[in-house]
């Protein structure tokens, strides 16, 4: 298991235990992250019991049954629930991924969680991705044509649309980002390993007509190379994509154009 750093602030203080639920014959203990800039001076962790008798098998159950049983002012994100939008990602006993994804069971009791590490805070365990987004915008990530639109569809052989595997299942949900200490130091100027694996997803798209702007665009001491290769993004990616690989292979395509 890879530990990542905690949030942007001060180490956590502890906080609340919050009482058990009465008559609970089996109970599971979380530690959660507590933090809401406006009100508190500095982090705390509130302990929580959750009665696994009443409570769904996902961490993503267990914070929701907290928040309606226990404690209405503990702050998440969530959507979904099948692993496909993002919302819920967190860090988890020190690994970022999905809470609808990840089993209470498959993680060692207490059971912390954390808000994605090396973001400001909105609340509790919300991340502010204000820029996240804006870098993903940054790339352009939408089909870019010259050629005259076709009447019904552009068209892509089978061989081609496998090249997009393993690219376009990213769900933008920032924890191999977050994940990455390169992204922490230079996060204002490296894209970081979501970013660029959803850029390489439009250079490896055959129907795609911008790629060298694309590349002119990514050709930069900090957009592109700050990527050390640590691999923290490809451990920690709740869908088992390699944005690392996607990053080499963009490198590779900037070498090759400079050869000719």
């Amino acid at each position: 298991m890879v530990e990542f750093a905690l949030p942007k602030h001060a180490r956590p203080t502890k906080g609340k235990t919050w009482p058990r639920p009465a008559g609970a014959k089996r109970l599971t203990e979380f530690r959660i992250y507590r933090y809401n800039p406006d009100d508190d001076a500095n982090p705390r962790i509130d302990t929580y019991f959750v009665d696994r008798d009443d409570c769904g098998p996902m961490v993503l159950d267990a914070l929701i049954w907290i928040k309606s049983k226990v404690d209405s002012t503990l702050t998440f994100r969530r959507s979904c629930r099948e692993g496909v939008c993002g919302s819920c990602a967190m860090n988890i006993a020190g690994m970022n991924t999905l809470a609808c994804t990840r089993g209470i069971d498959e993680v060692a009791a207490p059971v912390t969680i954390y808000p994605l590490p090396h973001e400001e805070v909105i609340k509790d365990l919300v991340p502010d991705l204000t820029r996240f987004y804006a870098q993903h915008a940054s790339i352009e990530p939408w089909l870019k044509t010259t050629t005259p639109a076709p009447e019904k569809e552009w068209l892509q052989s089978p061989e081609d649309r496998v090249k997009l595997d393993g690219l376009y299942e990213c769900i933008l949900c920032a924890s191999c980002s977050t994940a990455c200490p390169s992204y922490w130091w230079n996060g204002d100027r490296y894209l970081g390993p979501a970013v660029l694996l959803q850029a390489y997803r439009w250079l490896a798209d055959s129907r795609d007509e911008a790629k060298g702007d694309r590349l002119d665009f990514l050709e930069d001491p900090f957009r592109l190379y700050r990527c050390h290769t640590i691999m923290n993004c490809a451990r920690t990616c709740p869908k088992g994509l390699n944005p690392a690989k996607a990053i080499a292979h963009i490198k590779e395509m900037l070498v090759e154009r400079q050869l000719g």
